[in-house]
């Protein structure tokens, strides 16, 4: 019988490579699932496409556009779980374990699409604030980032297939980056399975998303500096990327997440009678036997007082033996198996490195007793718990990380002497403390921060509705320093950014309004003939200005708005001293000012497009207002924003952004302030 190839999908097609490929198997019972080969596929034609399919496609949509993509794309994988369950369940995963994989990367494509309110409706977006270059304000500087015009090409770890390749993804995407995802072989089938039911959505414009099914082949050879390279796995693979030539002489980035030995801390403070007991308890359980321990972010090192030593680890053995083991399909197993036989091979080789220097507490290297499954042909292992007493002199707890369930239970005698330990980890991806004192929490994570890339400080108080120690989250970086590879992916904006180009530009506000689409201070306005608050948003331009008439502020203004606002604030009255203050005499309140200012330029007859005042960014009272000033204000739209319906029945509408300069009667600015105000469309 003709063993099935799992497929790749490039240049817009799905073709199997040459030759009879890599065997995969089902991780429970040994069944042959396919074969995967990417011999025969033209790496140079498969980057060559994306560049000038993929890019030139996303580059024509916005990042709003880009975001309501992602957003369609994780609700049509939602409505096709089913089958990846199915699939997930071959790799050895429980039920828990994918819904982690499958829904947890599905939620990083929401979480991502949520970006899209803040990046704006260009397919590029400005960069920080704007940087004045010259006294008059007639010569400026500002930072654009656009999408880089190569292709992002993921080469993703075994652990996750789905999620690994979702979190990523996410990121380029939106960015207006195509890429190609490169999963593992030995779990690719279901990574193949996602992508399939992406390609048949049609979400996607053509070229962005690509998928090579097993070894990359020559396929770093043919990048550019304008590509990005993102690799997930062991920290010795993360090392040989490192060293390749041709990465380092095209000046290629590369982004690497590796395994590290991450740790988790008792904190002195607490005691058996503690809630934060059995929270630490919990946390480590779940950490070694969560997808088997098969977590680039697992707990492999427990620190624990001294004087602690012996109660933790009667109370963690006691919770790992109840910990069933088995069939994923199986309701009552707790933990399935590893990816494969050959992990399980390299899992045991590992571990038995360990216990050179340290003891079997918990566990079997060689046997493990199973629920509705067979330990010959499936990947199966016990979870252990190793013991090693002197950690600040022993090498191996700190140097070596076997893929799989197994941690090693260390005591430390001082928090000065737990932070050393944690640091001799060379770099992790994240630690834990878990204490109930907040000088402890301060001091570990200030001490410990240089070589982690994510603390979990974790109590009582947060403990319910805490993601845990292993949950990388797509709004925070995920990566680490040292061994845990020195990149960040993730990480809201400062994720997308990896696939952006910052160049700086200069030229006078004006001009730059024109290349950015946003109004920048002191450039040539639109003059209005009607006010821009009777304009629907489709039909309000960048730069629509109005100048306002004058008020005088008098005397009587401050009191009742002291009255009103019941702020009394000495510098707002009259009989206050002056002497030793910044003024001179009774003084405006700012917020009085901002509200006189709203009632210059806010249009208020009669209906409008207007909906609402959204918020106020940005407010700076930059001089003081006294009694007999006359104020006027300069309103100026800055920028437009599309704002989504959340019911079918919502009023079609925008975010428009109004730069707001108020001035006094000597033409110097006394406030400045950028005000939201939600605005109705034309066209229903």
């Amino acid at each position: 019988m003709k063993t099935k190839k799992i497929e790749n999908f490039i240049c817009g097609n799905w073709i199997a490579g040459d030759g009879d490929g890599e065997l995969l198997y089902n991780a429970v019972n040994g069944d042959i699932i396919g074969a995967t080969t990417t011999k025969g596929l033209d790496n140079a034609a498969i980057l060559e496409y994306g560049r000038k399919v993929g890019g030139p496609n996303l580059r024509a949509m916005s990042f709003h556009q880009r975001g309501l993509m992602l957003r369609a794309l994780a609700i049509h994988l939602r409505e096709h779980l089913d089958p990846f369950y199915e699939t997930s369940y071959m790799t050895g995963a429980t039920k828990a374990d994918s819904w982690v994989d499958i829904e947890g990367g599905i939620g990083n494509l929401f979480a991502n699409a949520s970006l899209r309110r803040r990046l704006g409706n260009q397919y590029f977006c400005l960069d920080g604030e704007y940087i004045p270059l010259s006294k008059s304000g007639a010569f400026m500087g500002h930072h654009l980032l656009v999408p880089k015009e190569g292709v992002a090409i993921h080469i993703n770890a075994y652990n996750f297939p789905v999620w690994g390749m979702l979190e990523k993804i996410a990121v380029n995407l939106i960015a207006g980056v195509p890429c190609v995802v490169k999963p593992a072989p030995v779990t690719c089938y279901l990574t193949e399975k996602v992508v399939r039911v992406i390609i048949e959505s049609g979400i996607l414009p053509k070229g962005a998303l690509q998928l090579v099914s097993g070894a990359p082949g020559d396929i770093l050879n043919h990048t550019t500096f304008e590509d990005v390279v993102t690799f997930t796995g062991s920290a010795q693979t993360g090392m040989f990327l490192r060293k390749n030539n041709h990465l380092t002489e095209n000046f290629v980035p590369l982004n690497i997440e590796a395994d590290s030995l991450n740790c988790m801390v008792l904190g002195e403070d607490v005691t058996p009678d503690m809630p934060e007991w059995q929270i630490f308890i919990k946390e480590v359980r779940k950490e070694i036997t969560a997808k088997a321990g098969q977590k680039c972010t697992a707990v492999r090192r427990i620190f624990v007082p001294a004087n602690k030593l012996e109660a933790i680890q009667k109370d963690l053995t006691k919770a790992l033996a109840q910990t069933t083991i088995g069939n994923p399909l199986n309701g009552s197993v707790r933990m399935g198996s590893l990816a494969g036989l050959e992990q399980r091979h390299r899992y045991r080789e590992q571990v038995s490195k360990l216990l050179a220097t340290s003891q079997l507490i918990h566990g079997s290297l060689d046997s493990v007793e199973l629920i509705d499954a067979d330990a010959q042909l499936g990947a199966f292992v016990s979870p252990m718990l190793l013991l090693n007493e002197d950690p600040l002199n022993t090498f191996e707890p700190h140097n070596i990380e076997a893929f799989g369930p197994v941690s090693t239970l260390m005591p430390y005698n001082s928090l000065d002497e737990v932070i050393t330990l944690s640091k001799m980890g060379k770099g992790s991806l994240c630690s834990s403390i878990i204490t109930a004192n907040g000088s402890i929490a301060r001091k570990y994570v200030l001490g410990a921060a240089t070589m982690h890339g994510r603390i979990l400080v974790l109590d009582a108080k947060c403990a319910a509705e805490s993601t845990g120690h292993g949950s990388p989250l797509p709004l925070l970086v995920h990566g680490g320093p040292g061994r845990a590879g020195g990149g960040e992916e993730m990480g809201g904006l400062r994720g997308v950014k990896h696939y952006l180009h910052r160049v700086a530009i200069q030229g006078s506000p004006t001009m730059l309004t024109e290349v950015t689409s946003t109004y920048q201070p002191f450039g040539e306005g639109i003059e209005c003939e009607q006010h821009p608050f009777t304009k629907y948003f489709e039909e309000l331009r960048i730069g629509d200005q109005i100048v306002t008439e004058k008020r005088l502020i008098t005397p009587e203004d401050i009191d009742q708005f002291a009255d009103l606002s019941g702020d009394h604030f000495y510098a707002h009255l009259r009989e206050t001293d002056f002497e030793g203050t910044m003024f001179e005499q009774q003084v405006a309140h700012g917020y009085f000012i901002m509200s006189a200012a709203a009632g210059l330029f806010v249009d208020s007859y009669e209906k409008n497009p207007v909906l609402l005042n959204y918020g106020i960014d940005e407010l700076r009272f930059t001089k003081p207002v006294y009694p007999g000033t006359s104020i006027y204000v300069r309103f100026t739209c800055k920028e437009k924003l599309e704002n989504d319906k959340k019911e079918e029945s919502d009023i079609d509408k925008g975010i428009v952004k109004w730069y707001v300069e108020i001035f006094d009667d000597t033409d110097e600015h006394i406030g400045v302030a950028t005000i939201l105000t939600m605005v109705k469309k034309q066209m229903q």
